[in-house]
């Protein structure tokens, strides 16, 4: 029989982690690979038996993930964040697929958000790549928005069931979870040298707010789906204004 783990990387966890690892109690191994927590994040993966090791010197999502990609020891890896639930559909489905030839497993995500479950706005079926066999694939070192990578050319398969995410806890949530990923995309691109402008960052915007609103039916997520669609045009426009501000502005020094 094929063995599974459930890997995660955390930090300060305590309100989600109970419930997700609830969750997964089911595989042979729980990898939780912590970046400083000051909470009971630790005394909750240690109810659960899971392995628990802490990297603080944070190099992004990408490093972060091949650290606990180093830990498994079974046949299979089931990427899952602490925000999200395996529902007994996509249970069964893992099952029976680490049973089958190796492929990469694509997870359908649905996602509550301010009030309920977003099924359109872009954000469903909103599949992810998240079990595959160990060492047959793994991911980038992207600070943000890291991938996994497939050397191998394994085939996708397309499992049932849907994996929950709990995406934001309420405003005050959403904004600060999303200046971190504008700071961290705007670094990421300004290493390699890339620039913009702040009329890029506005029709960037713009795009988004049409795409996610008419495009992908938001209007049909109610209130939520209108409000989801403005906060993220001003996330989109925020990211490209701190790149901007990091490649065209010049310090009081160089005014001076």
């Amino acid at each position: 029989m094929p063995t599974i783990a459930a890997v995660l990387i955390v930090k300060n966890e305590e309100k989600n982690l109970a419930a997700c690892l609830e969750s997964v109690k089911w595989v042979d191994q729980i990898i939780v690979v912590d970046s400083g927590s000051t909470d009971k994040t630790a005394e909750i993966a240690a109810q659960y038996r899971a392995e628990f090791y802490s990297h603080n010197d944070w190099q992004g999502f990408g490093i972060q993930r091949q650290r606990a990609e180093s830990y498994v020891k079974t046949d299979w890896i089931f990427v899952i964040d602490a925000d999200e639930r395996v529902t007994p559909e996509l249970k069964n489905s893992l099952q029976d697929c680490i049973k089958a030839e190796k492929c990469i497993g694509s997870i359908a995500r649905l996602s509550w958000c301010f009030g309920r479950f977003i099924r359109h706005s872009g954000w469903y079926p909103d599949r992810v790549l998240r079990l595959y066999p160990t060492n047959a694939a793994s991911y980038n070192s992207a600070l943000v928005h890291e991938k996994l990578e497939n050397p191998n050319g394994l085939p996708e398969k397309k499992l049932q069931g849907d994996l929950l995410h709990f995406t934001y806890d309420n405003m005050r949530h959403y904004l600060i979870k999303s200046a971190q990923y504008a700071e961290a995309w705007a670094e990421g691109r300004a290493k390699k040298g890339k620039t913009t402008t702040l009329s890029n960052g506005v029709l960037h915007a713009l795009g988004c707010f049409v795409r996610m609103y008419l495009i992908k039916a938001g209007f049909m997520d109610g209130k939520a789906g209108f409000l989801l669609a403005l906060l993220s045009a001003h996330s989109t426009f925020v990211k490209y204004a701190d790149l901007w501000l990091r490649t065209k502005t010049t310090t009081k020094n160089e005014q001076e």
